[in-house]
């Protein structure tokens, strides 16, 4: 896309030079679909909810978007952050540990990478949290780990179905066996949740890997994925390059999985509002609100009998039939 930006970028500057005079075009106007190509407006991309419209990729979104999109008119109350040791080994790789969460606190404006918030899907009042991958790769650290285990601890205490929407590389290497330690401590609260009744529903998107893969993103009582979502343990590569052997295409994808039994759904992220809103009312076993009946205006109304057949039915079917109908 070079022509785009060598010819016409400063084609439009130059056009729009006399009438506003030293103003700059933004450069995030437009974002490239990594699987189809297809440049897409960012007003365009933010109402499809980051799925393409061409090909129907989806693209990787943060907490901001999902609780947008799946509370209640975009109401929520996000849960505070809780208070860990934010480099408990001093570790030093290529880069001081310190400064990779700063980079990262900076870019992202989050403290870590879970965001849990309290909120209604339908009038039923759950918890959701969301692991992105931006913070790091999604990594479990001591803070993600806590995190989930007080957002866990509000569902149980309010009586909310908790959601979680996962994307991670796995445990996060630079805090060790600290960070392993989160695996077991968000099983013990996915039992406690059981425990007192409470639906632990999991949405895995692209990518869950490692240790996350390996425990709790794979313990809910419903499994979803969206469309495309690599799940794993391994990448690809190292499995291949391990046992020697071709993989089955796709052997990751959510689709295989669905196949071959490892998750329950694959829904589209267009569809998970309502299909999160049937689960979590069907498992609390309560009913979902039924929309206002639309007042038909009396133009239709008369248009509407005359195509009614001479035999109408009785007045006991036709009551029978509105309510059908209603519902």
């Amino acid at each position: 896309m070079n022509w785009i930006a060598n010819f016409v970028r400063p084609r439009i500057k130059s056009l729009m030079g006399g009438a506003v005079r030293g103003a700059e075009t933004p450069e995030n106007l437009w974002k490239k679909c990594n699987a189809c190509g297809e440049m897409i407006f960012h007003r365009d991309l933010a109402v499809a909810q980051f799925v393409c419209p061409q090909c129907g990729f989806h693209m990787r979104i943060g907490p901001a978007e999902r609780f947008a999109a799946i509370f209640d008119a975009a109401s929520f109350e996000e849960l505070p952050y809780p208070e860990v040791p934010s480099d408990p080994l001093k570790f030093r790789g290529e880069k001081r540990y310190a400064d990779e969460l700063k980079a990262s606190r900076s870019k992202t404006t989050r403290n870590e990478a879970l965001s849990a918030a309290r909120g209604t899907i339908e009038g039923m009042g759950v918890i959701v949290a969301v692991q992105p991958f931006d913070f790091l790769g999604g990594s479990l650290s001591m803070g993600v780990g806590e995190g989930l285990v007080r957002a866990m601890e509000v569902a149980i205490a309010e009586k909310r179905p908790f959601i979680l929407f996962v994307s991670s590389g796995g445990a996060r290497m630079q805090e060790g066996i600290l960070s392993l330690m989160q695996m077991p401590r968000v099983t013990i609260m996915v039992d406690r949740l059981h425990e007192a009744g409470l639906p632990y529903i999991v949405v895995l998107t692209d990518p869950t890997y490692g240790g996350v893969s390996a425990s709790y993103a794979m313990l809910g009582d419903v499994q979803m994925a969206e469309p495309g979502a690599q799940i794993g343990f391994a990448g690809p590569r190292v499995i291949a390059n391990t046992i020697r052997e071709r993989l089955p295409e796709g052997f990751q994808r959510a689709e295989y999985l669905l196949e071959h039994g490892m998750i329950d759904m694959v829904v589209h992220r267009h569809e998970l509002r309502a299909t999160l809103a049937k689960l979590t009312h069907l498992v609390m076993k309560r009913s979902r609100p039924r929309a206002r009946p639309v007042a038909v205006p009396p133009v239709v109304s008369a248009t509407a009998t005359r195509v009614i057949p001479q035999s109408a039915p009785s007045s006991g079917n036709i009551g029978a039939g509105s309510s059908t109908a209603a519902e």
